[in-house]
């Protein structure tokens, strides 16, 4: 799940960008609205943790600029404004959470979750494929009933792979979807981690390639052993 943290107080931001990561995200920040803008003109979020108050463009504009769009993100305020009156206008934009500060984290893990799957082109919440299961939320995967211990990247590259199924992935997408703008285009942390991810998978492969198409799970890869 990518997601874009719009939040002018950089500490906080950056609490919410790591604590987030640790969670399997790969999160993007801006601090005010005319970077948001620009980085929402060139990458695709599911999600967007939005300010209110912001330099440059304001929340409230942005927030508009965002729901207007075709395949639009989730938009989430986070802000200090929070009372009842101020949740009604945040809504009446075209908000679909609103959250007020100080908030409990984990809340808003759950949130940025429940959002993700709300949007129009969203799977279920359970993913399934050759054997697979994998629950974001409940951070739980298992193949053929055996749980996976996987770290947060691996996690997140099977995760994505089992959403794209049966379609392929390349490495720039994975670098996309599971990595940040930070990532190096020409590292090889996709390979790396793809191949930890296929040892504790197991056997049969259930994880193919092709070379300059990208990586997939096929829905009638084999049942392990």
């Amino acid at each position: 799940m990518r997601v874009l943290v719009v939040e002018d107080a950089r500490s906080l931001a950056e609490v919410v960008a790591e604590g987030l990561r640790d969670q399997g995200m790969a999160v993007d920040l801006a601090h005010d609205g005319l970077a948001a803008a620009a980085k929402l003109d060139v990458n695709a979020y599911e999600v967007v943790v939005l300010d209110r108050d912001l330099p440059g463009i304001h929340g409230d504009v942005l927030c508009q600029m965002v729901t207007g769009r075709d395949d639009r993100p989730m938009v989430l305020m986070l802000t200090a404004a929070g009372a009842p009156g101020d949740r009604v206008s945040g809504l009446t934009l075209g908000a679909d959470d609103y959250l007020a500060k100080p908030f409990h984290f984990p809340e808003l893990v759950l949130r940025i979750r429940a959002l993700a799957r709300r949007r129009p082109t969203a799977r279920p919440r359970t993913l399934r494929a050759a054997g697979l299961e994998l629950d974001p939320v409940r951070r739980t995967a298992v193949r053929d009933g055996r749980p996976l211990a996987l770290s947060v990247k691996e996690f997140a590259v099977l995760e994505a792979l089992l959403r794209a199924s049966p379609g392929f992935l390349s490495a720039e997408d994975l670098l996309e979807q599971v990595w940040d703008e930070n990532a190096d285009p020409f590292t090889n942390t996709v390979t790396v981690t793809v191949g930890r991810l296929r040892r504790k998978l197991g056997s049969p492969p259930v994880i193919t390639t092709t070379t300059g198409v990208g990586y997939r799970i096929a829905d009638d890869a084999p049942a392990a052993g």
